[in-house]
């Protein structure tokens, strides 16, 4: 079996599989559409100076892009993806 992306923060984890209000974007599903690394920290800092991660998973975050690049949060994800998606 492939895996193809890991999240390694709980809080994320559970996010993705309570989502009982209609679909509530990750810090993965915004790192999945950076298309450069320079994106992906970006986002990651942005999402850590406003408190919506943790400064520990964002230094993991940081890590991850680092050792393993941008491609080890998952397959890019290209414009429209979730709207095609949400009429599947």
């Amino acid at each position: 079996m492939k895996i193809n992306s890991v999240r390694s923060s709980p809080r994320e984890g559970e996010k993705v599989a309570h989502a009982e209000h209609g679909y509530e974007p990750t810090v993965l599903d915004y790192l999945r559409r950076c298309s450069t690394d320079e994106q992906a920290l970006e986002i990651i800092e942005y999402l850590e100076s406003k408190g919506e991660i943790e400064n520990d998973y964002a230094k993991r975050l940081r890590r991850q892009l680092a050792d393993q690049g941008l491609g080890s949060f998952g397959k890019q994800r290209k414009p429209g993806h979730y709207e095609r998606a949400a009429t599947v």
